[in-house]
């Protein structure tokens, strides 16, 4: 493949991360800025650096982006760039409305649509999307009921506190609760456009074998982290405000049991939506309090995102990948 091909391709790679800052590692700050108990430049700052660290912390769940969801040898990288077209056009298109997507998901189904363009069914690999459905329960599930449960220890151990005194407290912990979220943000979510660079390098003929450089992980974070400060303001309106409204105290629920399930699967190799996993927190949290608290109206356009995801990337990935073949003869 031509040089300027391959550059071209990682470009669009560093595209999608670019959006990825600005509609999904908003996520791991939404909470801390919308509750007040940090600066949005403080925040992003320190979304920027943990991510990054999260990203450093570990591989797994990049070699199952870039060698366990489609056949790497089945491919070449311009069906990567298609499916970075795919991601770059939908999840633009939705931070548009300020609704929160999963990149996690967007990625998947763009590799997979492009893929079934170029070679057909067999590019699948069922392994890899096994742990993706995996993480799907995961980030839904557990993300919820993580933080009803967190919420409700919360309640019963500080019944009889001053709700001053609890709010003092937990803007404290919020701090800390908002950077345990980012780092394990990076150590899941950073990681897959890491995969995804590297599978384009290792496509292009730049490198022999799946290895990820430090260059590439600090090169992705810090892209992600520009966007995030670029037009990341959407999205934390959104998970901040509008779905229901956030104490210190369940701002550090949301983003401490959300933290725990991302960190859990990051183990494991499961890529998950840290963005469903951060947004069903945020809703089990408000649902303790009364489940009028949340705004459901809100909820059900971003699970209306989320279901549009799948399809319209993988389409967008596949006309594109099918062009390409096309005028490719």
């Amino acid at each position: 493949m031509p040089e300027a091909a391959i550059v071209v391709v990682l470009l669009l790679v560093l595209g999608a991360e670019f959006v990825n800052g600005f509609t999904d590692a908003p996520n791991a700050i939404a909470t801390v800025i919308s509750t007040r108990v940090l600066r949005p430049y403080s925040a992003i700052l320190m979304a920027t650096v943990l991510n990054t660290l999260g990203a450093l912390s570990g591989t797994m769940v990049a070699r199952t982006i870039g060698q366990g969801i489609v056949k790497p040898e089945a491919i070449d990288a311009l069906t990567v760039g298609a499916a970075m077209v795919g991601i770059i056009v939908w999840s633009t298109l939705a931070w548009r409305y300020g609704l929160p997507t999963s990149e996690s998901h967007a990625l998947v189904a763009g590799l997979a649509g492009a893929g079934l363009a170029t070679a057909g069914p067999s590019v699948l690999l069922w392994e890899g999307w096994r742990l993706v459905l995996i993480g799907i329960g995961c980030s839904t599930m557990l993300g919820f009921l993580g933080g009803v449960g967190l919420m409700a220890i919360i309640y019963r151990l500080l019944f009889s506190s001053p709700r001053h005194r609890v709010a003092r407290v937990f803007g404290k912990l919020q701090i800390l609760s908002s950077a345990f979220m980012a780092f394990s943000h990076g150590s899941n979510d950073a990681q897959k456009f890491m995969g995804v660079f590297t599978l384009a390098l290792v496509l292009g003929g730049v490198l022999e074998g799946f290895q990820i450089p430090t260059w590439v992980i600090l090169l992705c974070a810090g892209t992600m982290g520009i966007g995030t400060a670029c037009g990341g303001w959407r999205i934390i309106r959104t998970m901040g405000v509008r779905i229901t409204k956030l104490e210190p105290v369940h701002g550090f629920a949301a983003e401490t049991s959300s933290g725990l399930v991302i960190q859990l699967a990051s183990t494991f190799g499961i890529p998950l939506s840290t963005t469903h996993t951060i947004n069903t927190a945020i809703m089990g949290v408000g649902a303790t309090r009364r489940l009028s608290a949340v705004r459901w109206g809100v909820g059900s356009e971003i699970v209306s995102a989320w279901i549009l995801t799948f399809p319209v990337c993988g389409l967008i990935a596949w006309l594109i990948a099918t062009c390409a073949k096309i005028l490719a003869g």
